[in-house]
């Protein structure tokens, strides 16, 4: 009877197989033919496909009832499965618990529907283990699921894969219901002044050491006492060649969900990515120094950045020199988190040629947002962004921000005082070449802010054909080469448009509504060739005000 049980499962794997095979075949189609429409070149992008030899991790002694450790049958199925020249891991109904995971050439983990790939929540599980994290080398704990130097890898399947985060994160009291806190706090761990709660006091201790400044990260030995603070990411993927996530949903991560990191040949499609709001450093997935990529049709509710692009920080970024390239997000919808696409703060080695098209973000705290600051370095440059929308975005809709030096001081010229113009070097971060369409958002704080360096500000940006609704309108500082074409504006806010020690910049048929209320200010002496054309206006000079800027620096149809 078990004999035709295991063979029943195999024919029905090998029929999703084929499923899957077709699908891959139409989906090489699909991206070829999203190639030829692309505003650069891009090559295909690889999927891998894998033979239809099954290992169904019951014939090797799995239990699932939430109790029996998983992790020896796991990984030893995986081994087997790739020393046989690949297949598919079958991980059935059930609720399965386990500990670290290592993937291997060639295998397919399927987590099937039904089921319940669940991470211990034992830390001493997860050893510390030389690691990269935030752009640099990094000592974390094991990573739940993790594979280095591999080729044709897939997760798939429409299971869940549960990281068990909450035994990692520490949580701030105000973060949480009195009746949520005191559940939290029975539950053990660490508190420290009544208002934060840690996992243990080991992670209380490692936070202190890293805020001292005084960490060796070349020495895990040393770090061994602080472990419980080098939180894992759920899943890690490193210098590994066409991979596949399909199907699951990747949830409650210990700190980021699902990082590929320095990959090649990447597709992420059909995934929900889930954290709780308040999970510290909780990312949706972080695609750091990869080429040639496609995240399409996914969900992200999470709580930080959702779909981010990263390429190394500081030096080390900059010495790796690999940057993100060549990768397409569409049809994905974000709920929470703090950024909706987001390409920073850590982009060191660069990032270009990216196009995100049809997303829909909803609640997130920005919507595009495109962060560094002095130090990184790095060129993030040809981003295009076609047919987003957003509501209820309680910060900017669109926004650059170069300058972390907190509120500006200006003289009453409009001059920005206290902020130097440092000479460019290999650690000046350079933002140019963004293409934005068919931008639309309601409910949005603020509309579009672009705040560069003095000595490299945010160049040749154009939004087109958009329309935002916002309590507060257009910020542009230290800009250069910005061309709004066809912008709908409807603000609240008197100011409807900021113009500061910015150049080049053009308002084409454009409009702001109710602008008989409302002003445009353009101010900074070193503000220059600057151009307004609202179709809703005849005369746009008088609802504009100069402040310090030569008057014929401002020109209007």
């Amino acid at each position: 009877m078990k004999k035709l049980s295991d063979n029943i499962y195999r024919l029905l794997i090998m029929i999703s197989l084929v499923g899957c095979i077709s699908c891959a075949d139409v989906k090489k189609s699909e991206q070829k033919a999203l190639a030829m429409d692309l505003p650069f070149e891009m090559p295909e992008v690889i999927v891998p496909v894998f033979k239809a030899d099954t290992f169904n991790i019951v014939n090797y002694g799995a239990v699932s009832n939430g109790k029996f450790l998983n992790t020896e049958v796991i990984n030893d199925a995986i081994d087997l499965c790739s020393k046989n020249n690949g297949g598919v891991v079958l991980i059935p109904k059930g609720v399965w618990l386990t500990g670290p995971i290592v993937l291997k050439d060639n295998v397919n983990l399927h987590v099937e529907d039904g089921a319940l790939l669940q991470f211990s929540g034992d830390r001493n599980l997860y050893p510390l283990l030389d690691n990269f994290y935030e752009g640099k080398k990094n000592p974390r704990c094991q990573n739940p699921v993790s594979g280095k130097s591999l080729k044709n890898i897939a997760i798939t399947g429409k299971g869940v894969i549960d990281g068990a985060g909450g035994a990692w994160r520490q949580i701030k009291k105000g973060k949480l219901t009195e009746g949520q806190w005191k559940e939290v706090v029975a539950g053990g761990g660490f508190v420290y002044n009544e208002k934060t709660w840690y996992p243990s006091e080991s992670y209380y201790n490692g936070e202190q050491l890293v805020r001292s400044g005084k960490v060796d990260y070349d020495n895990v030995d040393a770090l061994q006492p602080y472990k419980d603070f080098f939180r894992p990411q759920l899943i890690n993927l490193t210098q590994c060649e066409n991979v596949l996530l399909d199907g699951p949903t990747f949830q409650n991560s210990p700190s980021w969900n699902i990082h590929p990191l320095q990959c090649k040949n990447i597709t992420v499609r059909n995934i929900n990515v889930r954290n709780p709001w308040f999970a510290q450093n909780g990312d949706g997935i972080d695609l750091e120094s990869c080429k040639y990529g496609i995240v399409e049709n996914c969900t992200f509710d999470v709580g930080d950045d959702a779909i981010c692009i990263k390429s190394g920080k500081d030096k080390q970024g900059r010495d790796i020199g690999v940057p993100t390239e060549y990768i397409i997000v569409r049809n994905c919808v974000v709920y929470h988190g703090h950024g909706g696409f987001v390409i920073g703060s850590e982009m060191s080695g660069g990032v270009k040629n990216m196009y995100v098209e049809n997303c829909t973000f909803l609640g997130t705290d920005c919507g595009l947002r495109f962060k560094s600051t002095r130090g990184r370095g790095g060129v993030v440059e040809n981003i295009y962004v076609k047919g987003v929308r957003m509501t209820n975005i309680p910060s900017d809709a669109i926004r650059f921000n170069l300058y972390y030096g907190g509120k500006i001081k200006e003289d009453e010229n409009g001059n920005i005082i206290g902020v130097t113009t440092e000479p460019v070097t290999e650690e000046t971060p350079c933002f140019r070449n963004f293409v934005f369409e068919d931008i639309e958002c309601y409910d949005v704080e603020k509309a579009i802010t672009i705040n560069g360096i003095p000595e490299m500000p945010v160049q040749n940006i154009k939004i087109k054909n958009s329309k935002i609704v916002s309590n507060e309108g257009v910020l542009l500082r230290y800009a250069k080469g910005i061309e709004i074409e066809g912008l709908s504006l409807d603000v609240k806010k008197p100011e409807s448009i900021i113009v500061q020690n910015s150049e080049s910049i053009k308002f084409n048929n454009s409009e702001v509504a109710d602008i008989d209320q409302h002003s445009i200010v353009v101010k900074g002496e070193s503000t220059g060739k600057v151009y307004f054309d609202f179709k809703n206006v005849s005369n746009p000079q008088k609802y504009v005000k100069v402040i310090g800027t030569p008057e014929n620096n401002v020109q209007f149809k």
